[in-house]
């Protein structure tokens, strides 16, 4: 079986967020990676570039999570949460109705690489009380073939050859995985899929056959099967869902299915109704 090509490569822009926190950005609010919206990477070694980090701000309608490979941050979120991941874990919130949250570099971290996907909420959950939950590293599970390993951290993910592995975190949206996965060149990563599903990969370090090298991420949309193969050793994120097809409707931190909620969260927001303690940790 040959490399699957995808159908469409985007390559992220460089951008800042936050109290001038250095990201690398890629995203799209017109369905086309549905059900992902955005994926920030952050990776930094000189200390200005990151230590200002994310102080509190609002979000509406989505989940995120955030994985670290190097470094740590914190986060604190009006439901009375506090937690820290570090390298090899991840963090999980689902907004839905509302969260007023920050998270910051750790002051001991000596530089920060991560990254933060945020992954839409159908119509009928985007009012849901919101949820929170730190994934660590020893509750990730793996399969591993020659040249690759694959870690699950959220949903299951399926070779022909290797078997199947289910993360920690069952889904993130409605029913979005999320795995790491490392090749070694010439090493090859046989997926397959549900007919529905979408798959997005993103490369943050070498280069793949089918050209895509690092700061790219490839999609692809309703194939069975996804061959994907290192031309030397290479490392990307997986994520995987069913296209909810629903209108979106953006402004800044809150995505809704129309301009009437926008309206509604940004009015919530500033009267402060938007985020109400407590809610449930998973």
């Amino acid at each position: 079986m040959q490399t699957t090509q995808p159908d469409r490569i985007l390559t992220t822009q460089l951008t800042q967020d936050g109290a001038g926190v250095k990201i690398r950005r890629i995203n799209d609010f017109t369905s086309a990676l549905d059900p992902f919206l955005m994926l920030d990477e952050l990776k930094a070694s000189a200390r200005e570039d990151y230590i200002g980090g994310f102080p509190p701000h609002p979000h509406r309608g989505f989940e995120t999570m955030t994985y670290l490979i190097h470094g740590g941050l914190t986060h604190e979120d009006s439901m009375g949460n506090r937690g820290e991941v570090h390298a090899g874990e991840a963090q999980w919130m689902s907004a839905a109705r509302g969260v007023i949250h920050s998270e910051m570099p750790l002051l001991d971290s000596d530089g920060l690489h991560g990254f933060q996907v945020w992954v839409n909420l159908p119509a009928a959950r985007k009012m849901d009380a919101p949820r929170y939950r730190d994934v660590r590293a020893g509750e990730m599970t793996g399969l591993r073939a020659e040249g690759m390993e694959l870690k699950a951290i959220a949903g299951r993910w399926e070779t022909p050859d290797s078997g199947s592995v289910s993360g920690p975190l069952p889904r993130m949206g409605e029913d979005a995985g999320m795995a790491d996965v490392r090749l070694v060149a010439g090493g090859i990563l046989d997926l397959v899929l549900e007919p529905a599903e979408r798959l997005l990969a993103y490369v943050y370090e070498g280069t793949l056959a089918n050209g895509l090298t690092q700061g790219q991420l490839a999609v692809w949309t309703n194939h069975d099967r996804i061959r994907i193969e290192a031309v030397e050793p290479s490392s990307m994120l997986l994520f995987k869902g069913t296209p909810l097809g629903e209108p979106i409707s953006h402004h800044g931190p809150f995505v809704m299915n129309t301009s009437a909620e926008i309206e509604q969260a940004v009015q919530d927001y500033r009267n402060g109704r938007l985020a109400t303690p407590p809610a449930s940790v998973v």
